[in-house]
């Protein structure tokens, strides 16, 4: 393993954090974890901790030796001072002989102690840091280490490998105990420098930062040269056969699958490589996938064992659901005795989280994996590449061993592991929203609250330099697509599919406003207008209802339609036509699709500033009808002009009122007139 220590980089770090006001050993401690953290070999979304022994000055005006260690939520590869909470030294070191401490007065101990109270928890291997009397402690899941550890002469393979300055731990569930071990080995070889923990990780330290992660460089090398020397035989693969389906067909329809109710909703995301592939397309891929993960706390990402799914020789679609049914159930059933057979092993009344696997592999195919959210749903693919990596290996050279069962059961169901990724579930959490001619300013503000409500948004335009520019300035994903071509929005979403899995809330607000008088304006001008005001909206809802279906999740269409469409303007024909015939189509689909869950509304609004109404039309519109811009955008029942915003709203609360369908919503500050039954 490359050693990316910098004397000048490590210069950098310190000049910076001095301007900032913090000392030398926290800008080295802030340097060398991200060193550790930033190689995923080492350490993967927020795995692994750090920390570093010093003296802070309280707003006593005391100084007090603390231990910053790394914060729960806090990622090593982006710390910063942050996320590395100080406690005081003295109270932790001060229990080191206590026979017991429960996780949830560890935790109040910890938090008890901190200098700042609004600091984030302490690391739950806080005390195995304070226990260890040396500056700096680093400690990773390795690959490396967890290949040399995992597997059934785990325990000798590492005395032939690591000198005396190491010492070999059986594994201990983190927490106090761990601690405790911890400080009984050291006391009784007090000349190490290393731990490897079985089946965990390795711990190095030091009392500068430079030696402890050249210490963790150097023993993980150690590792890495042990397994290049066994000899390995390839794992046996499964014959590479066709099917007659691709990944963004299928991924539909194991998110409906995962979905234990309607309302329940996860994203999935698709991903197949090199390594992947070999993994997956193993013969025994349902003996050694079911062993367990690489480290620990991977569990509460994966849960202890993945969904395998092995499609037929020329499958179909429809051969594939019967057989993903199949195995999901199959799988519910596996993970309940799991839970009923394990509960019983451990202290404390336990509640069972859900039963959908979180990483399916599906063999010839690839792997979907599987989150709350996309983030969760990555994290799950990265930890799964990771154990693939590692169980791989291991199986060319030995067998996979991993602790028992019930072992892995306890960091499962641990409520400290549990709090990483528990938060409060947010209203849209786990749908996929798509939303066309984004870049607009209803488009956005709509991406905008539907965001702030938890949804995964996709923003759909035909604009290339808008989509562009978009795209550099948030994270969420943004798509070129021409709504009046099918071609084009079959390809968008089929991306949407491998990346999230389907959709659930179609937004088709794409348009512009063409005007002239009806009898006079060209074939040209009134076919145009039909094709991106009336059919880029049956392109996209007709593709969205075919994966709407597959999910079986219930799905919601959601239009932009007009005022004109009940109302007509003056001069706006070529406009208003076509969109009496998107009300009309809007209604349809809620006759057509309701059986399946499918909701299908509508809004109208009227004189909203946008691209599509833009100074230049207000003014044009205010003309015909004889008043000034300002009355004319004031024009209506509220005198209060309406914005983008409001529709916005509009399409937000018709997307959660789960018992209308076939509804249009009047976004006008009223317009009797425009006003619906």
């Amino acid at each position: 393993m490359k050693n990316n220590w910098s004397n000048s980089e490590a210069k950098k770090y310190i000049r910076k954090y001095n301007n900032l006001g913090h000392s030398k050993d926290m800008a080295l401690r802030v340097y060398t974890t991200r060193l550790l953290g930033r190689n995923n070999e080492l350490v993967l979304h927020g795995g692994g901790n750090t920390s570093v022994k010093t003296s802070i000055r309280d707003i006593d005006g005391k100084k007090y030796d603390v231990l910053c260690v790394k914060g729960s939520g806090w990622d090593m590869a982006e710390i910063e001072p942050e996320g590395l909470p100080a406690v005081k030294l003295q109270p932790l070191l001060s229990i080191k002989n206590k026979k017991h401490l429960s996780d949830e007065d560890m935790v109040s101990y910890q938090k008890r102690n901190l200098i700042n109270i609004k600091s984030p928890n302490p690391s739950v291997e806080t005390f195995l840091h304070a226990f260890l009397p040396f500056k700096f402690v680093d400690h990773t899941h390795s690959d490396a280490i967890m290949n040399v550890t995992n597997r059934s002469n785990g325990l000798n393979f590492c005395k032939k490998i690591f000198g005396n300055k190491v010492s070999i731990v059986p594994y201990v569930m983190p927490g106090f105990d761990l601690a405790k071990k911890i400080n009984e080995v050291y006391s009784k070889n007090p000349n190490i420098n290393c731990l490897i923990l079985l089946n965990h990780g390795i711990f190095t330290f030091a009392d500068n930062a430079k030696e402890s992660y050249d210490l963790m460089i150097k023993y993980v090398s150690q590792a890495e040269r042990a397994i290049k020397r066994l000899k390995s035989k390839k794992i046996k693969q499964i014959k590479n056969y066709p099917i007659k389906f691709s990944p963004y067909e299928i991924a539909p329809i194991i998110r409906g699958l995962l979905s234990e109710s309607k309302d329940q909703k996860f994203i999935i995301n698709y991903r197949l490589n090199k390594k992947l592939k070999y993994f997956i397309n193993g013969k025994n891929i349902k003996t050694y996938s079911s062993k367990g993960t690489a480290t620990p706390d991977h569990v509460i990402r994966v849960k202890p064992f993945p969904l395998i799914i092995t499609p037929k020789k020329n499958s179909t679609i429809e051969e594939f659901r019967i057989i993903a049914k199949k195995a999901f159930d199959n799988y519910r059933k596996k993970y309940i005795k799991y839970f009923n057979t394990n509960r019983k092993k451990v202290k404390g009344k336990k509640t069972m989280l859900d039963t959908s696997p979180r990483v399916v592999l599906v063999q010839n195919v690839g792997l979907f994996s599987v989150g709350k959210d996309l983030k969760s749903a990555i994290i799950a693919g990265d930890l799964t590449e990771t154990n693939a990596k590692v169980i791989s290996t291991v199986e060319e050279t030995s067998t996979y061993k991993f602790i028992p069962e019930k072992d892995l059961f306890d960091v499962e169901y641990w409520s400290l592991e549990q709090a990483k990724i528990k938060k409060a579930k947010k209203l849209l959490e786990g749908n996929v929203v798509v939303i066309t001619g984004s870049t607009g300013t209803i488009g956005f503000e709509t991406y905008k609250i539907f965001k702030s409500y938890g949804a995964e948004v996709i923003l759909l335009d035909f604009d290339h330099k808008k989509i562009k520019e978009l795209q550099s300035k948030i994270k969420d994903t943004c798509i070129y697509c021409d709504v009046t071509d099918k071609k084009s929005v079959e390809n968008a979403f089929k991306k949407i599919c491998e990346k999230f899995g389907g959709i659930d809330i179609l937004i088709s607000n794409a348009g512009n406003a063409p005007s002239g008088t009806i009898g006079e304006v060209s074939d040209d001008v009134l076919r145009k207008s039909f094709e991106i005001n009336f059919f880029s909206h049956q392109n996209c809802a007709s593709e969205a209802v075919k994966i709407m279906k597959k999910q079986n999740i219930n799905g919601c269409l959601l239009f932009n339609i007009s005022k004109q469409s009940v109302n007509p303007g003056k001069n706006f024909g070529p406009y208003g036509l076509p969109k009496s015939a998107l009300l009309s189509l809007c209604k349809q689909y809620a006759v057509d699709y309701g059986s399946h869950g499918i909701r299908s509304n509508g809004v109208n609004a009227d004189r909203i500033k946008s691209g599509l109404m833009t100074e230049k039309m207000i003014k044009s519109r205010a003309k015909a009808r004889a008043v000034t811009t300002n009355d004319y955008m004031k024009g209506n029942l509220l005198l209060n002009e309406v914005k983008a915003t409001d529709v916005a709203k509009a399409f937000f609360h018709l997307a959660i009122s789960k018992k209308t369908t076939g509804a249009v919503l009047t976004v006008d500050g009223g317009n009797i007139a425009a006003s619906l039954r």
